[in-house]
């Protein structure tokens, strides 16, 4: 797998219910349900992506919201207008004065989950709003997350993909399994965006982002994340890419904007903080795993990089279930919908 599928592999639409919302002005919707990371697009009309510390985004029909959490944030048809409706955590929906009206305002169905805000929409001013969570589930898509802004926005015409007509496509339907390709097809979209946002001209991109296009260092990256716990050396590397180990030592540091070693070592951190998070093996079954010879060496190189053991770590993460991504997402902030 590239660097860039192994850090998106932890951030997934699957266990979420795509959703999608008709939303006759004046709406407005406070998004408090404390989700990592939500995606929004307008498959008709607009919304605007109001953060409370930052200057809000108006996303066109077809163009998508990537929005991270967990800090609340408002949707609504125009930047002033007060939400009627607050999303909290587990999808449910309160009033102004913070009555429970998710029953009442929520129709559910067997392939997707709809509700209108207002009884008698007009056709031209609605919104239908399409809109998922997923969940930031390893320290490896946290690296990802911690290069974006709070908001990332893309126009319809900056997205070189189809898959956003296809999920047009597909709300219009109802036949079976449609959640199912509802919910892929939201993955898609996420990746489709992130690839359109890496690629701008104004674009500043990590270097592993950068470095997996070139024909020299993404062969190596591509080698590193598939067998982490080969015991690599940076002979081993430039040998296999057709490069002398100056040669190859000096541009993988130019373009990923850290010595080879250095960056698997922190790959091999990362995964096995992963593991020590979501596993139950051992310390020296998890060492073995990404690549060192014992639970001890391992244990020195977690403690000189993240500052506690392994096992102290472990059970911090059980006991706390602190930070995972890139914004404060915790382990208990399991995928929602929006709507």
């Amino acid at each position: 797998m590239d660097p860039l599928g192994d850090l998106l592999d932890g951030v997934r639409a699957r266990t979420a219910a795509f959703c999608q919302a008709v939303l006759d002005p004046p709406w407005g919707l406070r998004i408090e349900d404390r989700a990592p990371l939500a995606l929004a697009t307008p498959l008709h009309g607009h919304a605007w992506v109001v953060p409370d510390d930052g200057p809000p985004v108006l996303v066109r029909s077809g163009g998508v919201a990537i929005v991270q959490g967990p800090e609340p944030y408002t949707v609504a048809d125009t930047p002033v207008t007060r939400p009627q409706v607050s999303v909290r955590p587990g999808n449910r929906l309160l009033d102004l004065d913070g009555v429970d009206i998710t029953a009442e305002t929520l129709r559910r169905t067997n392939t997707s989950r709809l509700w209108r805000r207002n009884a008698e929409p007009g056709p031209s001013a609605s919104t239908l709003l399409a809109s998922g969570t997923y969940q930031v589930s390893s320290f490896v898509s946290g690296r990802l997350l911690a290069t974006l802004p709070r908001i990332v926005h893309m126009p319809r015409e900056q997205i070189h993909s189809p898959i956003l007509d296809l999920l047009t496509a597909e709300v219009a339907r109802d036949e079976p399994g449609q959640q199912v390709v509802l919910d892929r097809l939201l993955d898609l979209a996420l990746i489709a965006t992130l690839r359109a946002w890496f690629a701008r001209p104004a674009a500043d991109p990590p270097g592993w982002y950068r470095a997996h296009g070139d024909p020299l260092i993404g062969p190596a990256l591509r080698m590193l994340h598939d067998d982490p716990a080969r015991p690599w050396t940076v002979a081993a590397l430039a040998t296999a890419t057709g490069a002398s180990r100056a040669a190859f030592a000096r541009r993988f540091t130019e373009l990923v904007g850290q010595p080879p070693m250095t960056y698997l070592s922190h790959w091999r951190l990362d995964l096995a903080a992963e593991s020590l998070r979501t596993g139950s093996a051992t310390v020296g079954a998890i060492a073995r795993q990404v690549g060192y010879a014992n639970a001890f060496a391992l244990t020195v190189a977690f403690k000189r990089v993240r500052g506690v053991s392994p096992t102290d770590f472990r059970h911090r993460e059980h006991d706390d279930a602190p930070a995972v991504g890139g914004r404060g997402v915790t382990e208990d902030q399991k995928p929602k919908s929006w709507v």
